[in-house]
């Protein structure tokens, strides 16, 4: 049996806002993230992580680009 904290130790996918419009070669920056334009004129960043500290590591991506984070989402993954 599972605790409710160990499931944040797997691997989850996200979808992260960001408030940029970035260019499809940008997906090599975040590690196989699929980039999708918004109507706005901002990102989102959709992808899968092996676990949090990789996430922690996307975030500190994020921040080191001076990007501006809006949302970040964990996606729900099917049965």
């Amino acid at each position: 049996m599972m605790s409710e904290f160990s499931d944040y130790l797997l691997p989850a996918s996200y979808k992260i806002l960001v408030k940029a419009g970035l260019n499809p070669d940008w997906v090599t920056w975040f590690d196989g993230f699929e980039i999708q334009k918004t109507a706005e004129g901002n990102s989102f960043l959709v992808g899968r992580v092996e676990d949090q500290a990789a996430l922690f590591g996307l975030i500190n991506k994020i921040c080191n680009l001076g990007l501006t984070l809006i949302s970040l989402n964990r996606l729900e993954e099917p049965e």
